[in-house]
């Protein structure tokens, strides 16, 4: 019996966080270390006049001060090509700063108390610029500049090529202003790395979602090849996107390591994290969307803004991955998508669970419960009659998506059937003919995303050790998702060496030659494949060593999977096991290590799917709401742990959750974050959730071996629209259309109340 699709608990990599035996950089015990702690703006807009670092450079323990004009690195930060090179923010402001939390010079003391104290003694002089924080006035004739010398802030513009006939024929057609608010990644570790040199080697500890990526980013800054950088990730707390992205703190370690001959580290505050740390979504969206009295959707077009904030990284990429999953489950005739994304003063806008693509499942989702309300049709209803068919796979949309494979309406039916729909509607329909104050809302969401979008490759090793167990190598970087886990399965599955024998290793560069890290759900379908396509290798390497030692043929021998031995085809009794493998791999063959490593490359990416119903009470009386059940059906073809699985729905759905009700990072008019830490930024605890209800379906995708897709951000595609869909359908009744994100008791409040009040009423 195989071992994938069992419910394999987290034995490998679960003790030691629980005892203590977890690693992570602030922990890292580095003798004669200096601690590095950064002067960040205290202005969204400023020409900086003067640094005066007199006091600090006299304070105990103080090392060193340096300001932007000290760093001698280049390039500096990269940008996309696309966009102005005026835009590329430097690794530490020289003149003018943008937004607050950006770099303005770094203090360098013996211990972090006195680096803290000697960095709260420099003094900057500012000369206040006009602020800009909303991504529409940004747009606007006579905005103030970030950077008057591009003369725009528009970083990208991507225009429309439909026109007025757009909607011709169609007999409703539905318009919506969409904001997809600001949101902060906010993982429980905040950013930490640590930097040294070594026989002229940077060495370097980075708290990233990808060794590889990060050395490569250094190799650039630093003109060093790859060979002379050495880069480390031991555990990650938590990554969601927010980690992938380069950032200057860590890069500049590596400078104040070799300036001053001495190991550097760096971790900062929550607060600094929360400034500092890529934001994700921020997008506002205007949709129309258009088709017949029948439920049948003919036309949509979506113009999406997108905040990229005073720089743009890879919020400039987002837009366009909502542009490309713009049409979702459906198979529209006419989609077209305007992207414009633009500079304010705000943090920077990088990936972030799902990175564009929650986006664009928000807003057609919203789209498609705005047509059903204006045709009387049910949202279930709609949404089976305009679902792409099953047989139509692969199937190329309107945007050039093409996806894999898929069975929309099973996920829709499955999770209608669990969640008991026709009977909530009831009970709904009673409660508002009994003139409840707590309305019961029921909001639907079916979505399909790409995961591995680029179809970039992963690597994979396996060596077998002297005891017969074996230890696998991966290019991706585990933060959480049990990587550890469901990787020694799938070894396990090839080889037949038991689970329990198999260790997992990753995160540095010296170890695993090259890798593409972790982001866009790709861990399993291209880093699981390429541990499947390694054991598969390994078994043909241990054949022929095998049959050397049993005089026969290598075609002739089989591997006994239960047994975890190799015998001749039909002569069982007489086998060779992995350890005397190992055994007789420690003279006759190079290394003395019977070992194998392959690359898998995936052609393109996979597209999971499903259907997620949200059940919530609004009370009328003060605009609050209770989410009492979410029912999941996620479809990410084949299930490698159904344990994990479940951890990484459920994660994602309170991640979609907490934007949906809670979650808003915002800014004063003068560009002063108000939500700046855990006091003031809302977000959900277990507390505030139901026990979520799974349903299981598995569509394989054909485009990997073990036929998975990405589970990792789908719980939260999913769960976002189906909760802001449930709150408006509480309300619908009453004549609400649309309430933005986050539905919190105030906008749903004013959504009941203002039209009454207008009306005169009490």
């Amino acid at each position: 019996m195989s071992i994938l699709g069992t419910r394999v608990l987290r034995a490998a990599e679960d003790p030691r966080f629980l005892t203590g035996g977890d690693r992570y950089i602030d922990n890292l015990a580095l003798p004669g270390a200096a601690h590095v702690v950064y002067v960040y703006s205290t202005v969204a807009h400023a020409t900086i006049v003067s640094i005066d670092t007199s006091e600090a450079v006299r304070m105990p323990g103080v090392i060193g001060v340096h300001l932007g004009a000290d760093i001698e690195l280049g390039p500096k930060r990269s940008s996309n090509p696309r966009v102005p090179a005026a835009f590329v923010q430097p690794l530490m402001a020289i003149d003018t700063v943008r937004f607050v939390g950006e770099l303005v010079g770094a203090v360098i003391a013996e211990t972090k108390t006195q680096a803290v104290d000697a960095a709260e003694a420099v003094i900057v002089e500012y000369e206040n610029l006009p602020v800009i924080v909303d991504m529409e006035v940004a747009l606007t004739q006579g905005a103030p500049l970030l950077f008057p010398e591009a003369e725009t802030n528009v970083a990208v513009h991507a225009k429309f090529r439909s026109g007025d006939e757009f909607f011709d024929g169609c007999e409703v057609v539905v318009r919506e202003r969409i904001e997809n608010q600001r949101v902060a990644v906010a993982p429980m570790e905040p950013r930490a790395a640590a930097a040294w040199w070594e026989n002229g080697r940077l060495e370097q500890w980075a708290c990233t979602q990808g060794v590889h990526g990060t050395r490569n980013s250094l190799a650039k800054i630093y003109g060093l090849t790859h060979e002379e950088i050495h880069v480390v990730t031991p555990d990650v707390g938590g990554g969601f996107g927010g980690k992938s992205g380069d950032y200057p703190e860590e890069a500049m370690l590596g400078w104040f390591a070799r300036k001053h001959d001495r190991p550097m580290r760096w971790a900062e505050t929550r607060t600094q994290s929360m400034q500092g740390l890529f934001h994700g979504r921020a997008q506002v969206q205007y949709c129309e969307l258009g088709g017949k009295r029948d439920g049948t959707i003919e036309a949509y077009r979506i113009k999406i803004i997108q905040d990229v904030g005073a720089y743009p990284h890879d919020g400039v990429f987002l837009p366009y991955l909502t542009r490309l999953m713009a049409s979702g489950v459906y198979a529209i005739d006419r989609v077209d998508c305007e992207v414009i994304a633009t500079l304010t003063n705000t943090t920077p806008i990088g990936a972030y669970r799902g990175a564009g693509r929650p986006e664009a499942t928000a807003a057609i989702e919203r789209m498609v419960d705005r047509f059903s309300a204006e045709i009387a049709l049910d949202g279930a209803e709609v949404r089976r009659r305009n679902f792409i068919a099953p047989d139509a796979f692969p199937y190329t949309t309107k945007t050039k998506a093409t996806y894999d494979s898929g069975d929309y309406e099973g996920a829709l039916d499955k999770a209608l059937a669990a969640a008991g729909y026709e009977e909530l509607r009831e009970e709904q329909q009673q409660r508002r003919e009994r003139g409840a104050t707590k309305l019961l809302g029921i909001g639907l969401s079916s979505y399909v995303e790409i995961t591995n979008g680029d179809g970039s490759g992963e690597y994979s090793s396996i060596e077998i050790t002297n005891d017969g167990g074996a230890i696998v190598h991966t290019g991706t970087s585990p933060h959480g998702q049990g990587h550890y886990t469901a990787f020694a399965m799938i070894a396990a599955d090839r080889t037949g060496i038991p689970f329990e024998k198999i260790e997992v290793r990753h995160g540095d560069t010296d170890v695993v030659p090259r890798g593409n890290g972790t982001g866009g759900s790709r861990s399993l379908q291209a880093g699981g494949s390429a541990v499947w396509r390694s054991s598969d290798a390994l078994v043909e390497e241990a054949k022929r060593l095998a049959a050397s030692m049993l005089e026969a043929n290598p075609d002739d021998l089989v591997l006994d999977i239960d047994r975890g031995v190799f015998h001749v085809n039909g002569t069982p009794a007489l086998s060779r096991s992995w350890a005397d493998l190992a055994l007789a791999a420690s003279t006759q063959l190079d290394g003395g290590i019977l070992r194998a490593a392959q690359d898998f490359e995936e052609t393109a990416g996979s597209f999971p799917f499903g259907t997620h119903i949200a059940v919530v009470e609004v009370d009328t009386e003060t605009g609050g709401v209770q989410l009492v059940r979410h029912i999941a059906c996620d479809d990410a073809g084949t299930i490698v742990n159904p344990m994990l699985f479940d951890g990484q729905v459920h994660g994602g759905i309170a991640s979609g959750v907490g934007q949906a009700l809670f979650e808003h990072f915002q800014y004063d008019e003068n560009g002063n974050p108000l939500t700046s830490n855990f006091l003031d930024y809302l977000f959900p605890s277990a507390a505030e959730f139901p026990s979520f209800e799974r349903v299981v379906q598995e569509t394989p995708s054909p485009l990997n071996p073990l036929g998975a897709k990405g589970i990792g951000e789908a719980g939260t595609i999913g769960a976002t629209p189906a909760v802001q869909n449930a709150v408006i359908d509480a309300l619908a009744h009453l004549g609400v259309r649309h309430i933005d994100m986050p539905c919190t008791p105030e906008r749903v409040w004013q959504a009941i109340t203002l039209p009454v009040l207008r009306s005169g009423g009490e």
